[in-house]
């Protein structure tokens, strides 16, 4: 092998420019350096520029090492049963883009029972499968709704993973410090150190935790940097006190309420309505007490309303905003306002001593009870009251499907959030056995899952009466979608029977039994599959 010449070998660039000169001006009137002259000087001219261009196109200078990565911390929590990996394999391979797709059949919608499967494997406090961690992150990446399930599926690994890969960065930013742990209560020096340097979204867990171990220690926390905090900072901030609200909190309430910020004051009052003791709260039950009053002169008693005339700075300063939306009346934008801040104790001693379910049913004159049931409603919910909230849904046979009070399905799902769940779940199963399903789908997603008995009894009732009357199963697809994922899977049973193709009337659509069918056998095969996934996940 003939030896490269030392100076085809130089680091730099410059011997190559001058092989590029010698061949421009040819070897006659210059040789290259350090080789032959005379007849042998192109030969070793050519034999050069391929060295150097070989060395050039692959010739690097190795790089210096890069730190080894440290390994992935432990997971100490219990490994899956096999059984439930490899339901977690088939849930995660039907996600969207996966290979699935077209119509559904009979086949169940893996990928919508996977927060089901995951509430349950968190709940036992299950370590994820090392291999399975990559279609976690991308599932998780998909969709928000399930991200905090699979984090905490996840574990460590996960965010060991993530620093690793672009595209699962959103576990690092999900996750307080990128995983680091929170200072604990006996770690204040770190507490103020994280407080004081930490990003937004370490700030805001950090406040968060500390709110849920210590409400005044949070609120003290808070008021160290108040002044100094962006408004909209100040805004989240101010949002963590729901936690634990109670009367200490007002006085560093009552001072929000200057903010320089509506959204800040109009939190603040919002907040300080929830506390019926507040000095915010009794200034907003004089206001609404000068606006609404029992008017005898009437043949049964009536409630008579007098909005308010102006806004004044005292009402904007409680969090009254004082524009009204288009389409709206000043006045009675600032009545509802006024009437859904001010506590609902106060109406029982204003109105002669009656009950909530006595209030709501008085008439209102000159076209006032929309409105002022409306704030009421608002009331009950930023209140929590169950007393009012079950005045002013009526009796689920009511002709007005959910009393006077509730204007619209969303008011009346707000209504039932804050009954217990057995009642809430009777509620709404009263509601369908009298006006069916297709008002009910609201109502439907603020119950506890499973499904109480009646409920679900009341929400097969009701889909078979529906394929009875020959429609097609299209209209209830929403409902039928939430029973797979909510009916308790023991209604599989009662359920064997409508997977049969009925009988069609004359007036029914052509081919509607066949659908209802095939709806039906997806609903049992969910359920099954749910009772199946809910044997594998318990512990032996």
């Amino acid at each position: 092998m003939t030896s490269t010449p030392a100076s085809a070998q130089a680091p730099d660039g410059s011997h190559w420019e001058e092989l590029v000169t010698v061949a421009l001006l040819g070897t006659a009137r210059r040789a290259p350096t350090g080789g032959p002259a005379g007849r042998d000087a192109p030969t070793a001219l050519l034999d050069a520029a391929a060295v150097e261009t070989v060395r050039r196109r692959a010739g690097m200078r190795p790089g210096r090492a890069a730190a080894r990565l440290e390994p992935a911390a432990e997971d100490a929590r219990p490994a899956l049963p096999p059984a439930a990996a490899r339901r977690l394999t088939m849930l995660l391979a039907d996600r969207p883009g996966a290979g699935s797709g077209g119509r559904r059949g009979t086949a169940p919608d893996l990928m919508e029972l996977l927060p089901q499967w995951l509430a349950t494997a968190n709940r036992h406090g299950y370590a994820a499968p090392a291999q399975a961690l990559p279609a976690l992150l991308d599932a998780a990446r998909g969709r928000t709704d399930i991200r905090p399930a699979v984090l905490a599926f996840a574990g460590p690994r996960a965010l060991w993973l993530a620093r690793l890969n672009a595209d699962w960065r959103f576990a690092l930013r999900s996750t307080p410090g990128g995983g680091a742990a929170l200072p604990g209560p006996g770690e204040p020096e770190r507490v103020r150190e994280l407080w004081e340097e930490g990003l937004f979204a370490e700030r805001v867990a950090l406040l968060s935790a500390v709110r849920a171990r210590d409400a005044a220690a949070a609120r003290d926390l808070l008021a160290t940097t108040w002044a100094s905090e962006r408004a909209e900072d100040r805004l989240m901030f101010l949002d963590s006190l729901r936690t634990g609200l109670c009367a200490a909190d007002e006085p560093f309430l009552e001072r929000a309420l200057a903010d320089r910020s509506r959204n800040v004051r109009s939190t603040a009052a919002e907040l300080l309505s929830a506390l019926p003791g507040s000095a915010l709260a009794r200034r907003m039950a004089e206001r609404a007490g000068s606006c609404v009053a029992i008017d005898h002169t009437h043949s049964v008693p009536t409630i008579a309303v007098e909005a308010p005339h102006e806004c004044d700075p005292g009402m904007e300063r409680d969090g009254v905003v004082a524009k009204a939306p288009a389409g709206r009346g000043e006045r009675s934008w600032w009545l509802g306002q006024v009437v859904e801040a001010a506590p609902l104790g106060t109406w029982s001693r204003r109105l002669g001593g009656r009950t909530p379910e006595e209030i709501v049913a008085l008439p209102v004159a000159d076209d006032w009870q929309d409105e002022l049931h409306a704030a009421w409603c608002r009331a009950a919910v930023r209140q929590r009251d169950p007393s009012w909230s079950r005045a002013l849904l009526g009796t689920p046979a009511a002709p007005e499907a959910g009393g006077p009070g509730a204007v619209s399905l969303a008011e009346r799902a707000k209504l039932l959030g804050i009954l217990e769940a057995s009642e809430r779940a009777g509620w709404v199963a009263g509601f369908i056995a009298v006006h069916g399903l297709s008002e009910a789908f609201q109502l439907l997603g603020v119950c506890t899952v499973p499904w109480a008995e009646p409920l679900g009894r009341a929400v097969v009732d009701a889909l078979n009466i529906a394929r009875d009357a020959g429609s097609y199963p299209w209209s209830f697809s929403g409902v039928m979608g939430l029973a797979e994922r909510c009916l308790d899977p023991a209604e599989a049973i009662r359920l064997e029977a409508l997977t049969a193709v009925p009988d069609e009337s004359e007036d029914a659509a052509p081919g509607a039994g066949g659908y209802w069918s095939e709806s039906f056998q997806r609903l049992v095969t969910t359920l099954r599959l749910r009772a199946a996934m809910q044997s594998e996940l318990t512990p032996p």
